[in-house]
């Protein structure tokens, strides 16, 4: 490997490093970062932390100054090549002077893809996509599946005993794990748009669902966007008085059936009232997430009981699943991870294990469907 794609792959890195910090604040935009060399020296880098606010591109050409004339940027996403809240990037670094763009990978619209490559093409900049765009693509992979495909990111968090049950027949589950394994679940809830619970949920434990600095402490990446929470509620039991209306944020009940004094009661509330259609007399979940995705919801978290996170499961919209394995036993008559009637071993469902990590006494693990 020639010492030039070795400055690549290390700029490239840096500049990933700084699209991470806008984690828990960029959406629903893509985390994107950006470090403009020359000569071998670091003379800008930015990342987007705000909708609205600065792209990484002009925070880095800011920082850079005349400098930027004749340099190279690193960029983890396709500049863009619209105007949007923003003027487009790509005219920005032509502006500039820049002789060399890399990107990590193109913009996911099929609309716009490789129109921000052009653009620098065009006027005479060399251009490289590619270096490590597995990387980049995994750092917005909400963002892109939104784009592309029209659907969030569904991520199904649940905490379970070593036999795997998710709660006691009564409906009991506070608490299956460990403090340091209820902080993780803080990142997952911070990284989210909206966090989508059942009504089941909400009648037995009465949840905020929101995220808790007292209980995260890794604030490096700046102040957290409150995710929308969701309530797939088919008949609007709600009470008014649950938690989810003592915490700031948005409130979305999803109902199908009409019901308008507690419709009222709710939106008197404060929360969205979303008619959904219904599915085998369930809420029809694929049409609330193309709902949320048109919302903008780049990542969801489903935190919620087996009847909810089945649903998710046998429809096949479930991504990535979080599991917390905590090492007490429940018995036979506790519930199930998930409600997934599966009649013989060739209906198993197969996943990948991505990550396992031990959280106190308790283990997670992160899985794919293979």
């Amino acid at each position: 490997m020639s010492d030039a794609a070795i400055d690549d792959i290390r700029y490239m890195i840096e500049a990933l490093r700084l699209a991470r910090r806008g984690t828990y604040t960029s959406q629903p935009n893509p985390r994107v970062g950006c470090v403009i060399v020359k000569d071998g020296v670091v003379v800008g880098e930015g990342f987007h932390a705000r909708a609205g606010g600065p792209h990484a591109e002009v925070v880095a050409l800011k920082q850079a100054g005349f400098r930027a004339y004749g340099a190279t940027a690193y960029v983890t996403l396709e500049p863009c090549a619209h105007h949007g809240r923003t003027p487009p990037c790509a005219s920005e670094l032509v502006i500039a002077g820049l002789k060399r763009v890399v990107a990590a990978t193109e913009d996911a619209n099929p609309l716009v893809a490789g129109r921000g490559m052009k653009v620098l093409a065009d006027a005479g900049i060399e251009t490289r996509v590619g270096v490590l765009a597995e990387e980049a693509r995994a750092l917005n992979a909400g963002f892109l599946r939104r784009i592309s495909g029209g659907l969030p990111w569904v991520r199904v968090k649940m905490a379970a005993s070593l036999d795997g049950r998710s709660a006691m027949a009564s409906g009991e589950s506070r608490w299956i794990t460990g403090p340091d394994a209820r902080r993780d679940v803080q990142k997952w809830r911070a990284m989210s748009s909206a966090i989508i619970s059942g009504i089941g949920t909400v009648l037995a434990d009465d949840p905020a669902l929101t995220v808790r600095p007292a209980d995260w402490t890794d604030w490096q990446y700046g102040a957290v966007m409150p995710p929308w929470r969701v309530i797939l509620d088919t008949d609007f039991r709600t009470p008014t008085t649950a938690k989810l209306f003592a915490e700031p944020g948005r409130i979305i009940i999803a109902g199908a059936r009409a019901h308008m004094e507690r419709q009222t009661a709710l939106s008197d509330a404060g929360a969205e009232i979303w008619m959904l259609p219904l599915k085998n007399g369930r809420i029809e979940v694929r049409a609330l997430l193309q709902k949320l995705a048109e919302a903008g919801a780049n990542e969801v978290l489903v935190e919620a009981g087996a009847t909810v996170a089945g649903a998710f499961a046998q429809a096949g919209l479930v991504d990535e699943f979080v599991f917390y394995l905590a090492p007490v036993l429940m018995g036979s008559e506790a519930r199930p991870l998930l409600d997934w009637p599966l009649a013989s071993m060739r209906d198993q469902r197969k996943l990948v294990i991505t990550d396992t990590r031990m959280l106190g006494s308790d283990i997670r693990f992160i899985a794919r469907p293979k």
